[in-house]
């Protein structure tokens, strides 16, 4: 078994950390039970400990993680790392693991710090009601234009991949998760940053606050960001529910 650790990790905890590994289907706590991945918590120290168990990659992927790819686990360590080096939030990375047969890459694990009292980006698009939603899409704007500013093209920019915490003094904090997709640049021009903007929401309104407050922090002119950022949101949208539907077609004739 492969393992990577964030320097700052103790021994000790290393050691703990390592018998989460090998105990994680009987021991922890499921927080995400999916298809694909799992995600345990883990109380070490007095600290909740998120450990992401990714799905065993087939034949082909196997190979490529070994020898032309990164894992997704080592991704997000590695890019987790990259973040916080840049002042952008994400959960702090403690870990990543590989295991390894004698074909590829067999396991991986990855292992951040737990948030606690977060809400996803997501909620706000489902309830209109939510309090202060105007304010916190504002300030969320603004973390994504600061994000776009370091160079960071996050490409899984969606509903459910950024956290968001209630300061209790008007501002909030906003933490990227689901890290495996990313990109890094000198610079990101307009056209892909209006596009990075286009997974969030389906709703026009929420695209026009959007577009206010972007064009308010970089000076860019309103209606473009406004027209561009709804160009692309709609050709997501459109692309999106094309494949819900022929996923839905596919699942009938298989009957």
């Amino acid at each position: 078994m492969k393992k990577v650790w964030n320097n700052t990790c103790k021994g000790n905890n290393k050691n703990l950390i390592d018998n989460c590994i090998v105990n994680f289907q009987s021991q922890g706590k499921y927080f995400v039970q999916g298809q694909r991945n799992a995600i345990k918590l883990f109380e070490i120290d007095g600290i909740t400990l998120n450990i992401k168990s990714f799905k065993k990659p087939n034949l082909v992927n196997k190979i490529a993680y070994r020898y032309f790819r990164k894992s997704k686990a080592r991704r997000s360590f590695e890019y987790a790392s990259k973040l916080m080096d840049l002042g952008i939030g994400t959960p702090k990375p403690i870990a990543y693991f590989e295991n390894f047969d004698f074909i590829g890459l067999n396991e991986s694990y990855y292992v951040c710090e737990h948030l606690e009292d977060v809400f996803e980006f997501r909620a706000l698009v489902q309830n209109e009601d939510f309090n202060q939603r105007e304010s916190i899409i504002r300030q969320f704007v603004g973390f994504s234009y600061q994000m776009h500013q370091k160079g960071v093209e996050f490409l899984d920019h969606s509903p459910g991949n950024t956290l968001i915490k209630d300061n209790n003094d008007g501002t909030y904090s906003f933490y990227l998760v689901d890290l495996n997709r990313m990109k890094f640049h000198e610079s990101i021009d307009f056209q892909t940053r209006m596009k990075n903007l286009s997974h969030l929401t389906p709703q026009k309104e929420m695209i026009v606050i959007m577009a206010n407050e972007y064009a308010k922090v970089s000076g860019e002119n309103e209606n473009t960001v406004c027209e561009t950022m709804w160009k692309f949101t709609e050709e997501f949208q459109y692309r999106y529910h094309r494949k819900k539907r022929l996923k839905k077609n596919l699942k009938f004739w298989k009957k």
